[in-house]
């Protein structure tokens, strides 16, 4: 990554948008929220969510109940115009593949001051499920001593589908479980991080069928 990451010190550019534009976008694709209630009003939270189009984090930040902070590859900072936006709409860098020291203590930083984080434990699209999970979100939730919610996303795979020309409108539908405490699993450190994984995957494979229940309805 080249370039420095420069979040501002407030985000109230992230939030107009998000009440403006964001309002807009969750229309157009005919977003539908389920279980929304299942995300605690306040405290340090981290969402974890399926990821098969680069819609998931733009809607999902959008419609979630409250703002998140999304980790976002490192390669986008490279663009400055890209690494100014991400800026200043609440994400920060992470280096995919490694053990990223600075990224954890950012997700830590903001955990402990109450704010949500968003995180797609599989770390890329994933079309064809087959790609694996990585313990990103249990480690940075079992060291912040935050609640897990599984987040399923169902239809963001027909926005722009492989072969087709343009932008497709369909129906969108987030459903946001219930939590997951890292603080119930025993074990040493590994162990439980494995297992808090292990049932976070579970726990939004249930979460995506639900969604595509109601997509569907």
């Amino acid at each position: 990554m080249s370039r420095t990451p420069h979040p501002p010190r407030s985000f109230w550019f992230a939030r107009a948008v998000r009440a403006t534009v964001g309002v807009v976008l969750a229309a157009l694709f005919r977003t539908k929220v389920v279980g929304g209630a299942n995300v605690p009003a306040s405290g340090g939270v981290v969402l974890a969510g399926n990821h098969i189009s680069y819609a998931d984090p733009v809607l999902l930040w959008c419609r979630s109940p409250r703002p998140v902070h999304f980790m976002a590859k490192s390669e986008l900072y490279d663009s400055d115009f890209i690494g100014w936006g991400l800026d200043l709409f609440w994400a920060f860098p992470v280096n995919r593949g490694v053990s990223d020291r600075a990224a954890i203590a950012k997700a830590g930083e903001y955990l402990a001051a109450g704010e949500v984080v968003g995180i797609f434990p599989e770390g890329t699209r994933n079309r064809d499920g087959e790609a694996e999970a990585h313990g990103g979100a249990a480690f940075i939730a079992l060291r912040g001593e935050a609640p897990i919610i599984p987040v399923g996303i169902a239809g963001t795979e027909r926005i722009a589908p492989k072969g087709s020309k343009g932008i497709r409108f369909p129906k969108v539908v987030i459903s946001f479980g219930e939590p997951i405490d890292p603080g119930s699993f025993a074990g040493g450190r590994k162990e439980r991080v494995e297992a808090i994984t292990a049932e976070v995957m579970r726990r939004i494979g249930e979460e995506v069928e639900r969604a595509r229940e109601v997509a569907v309805s």
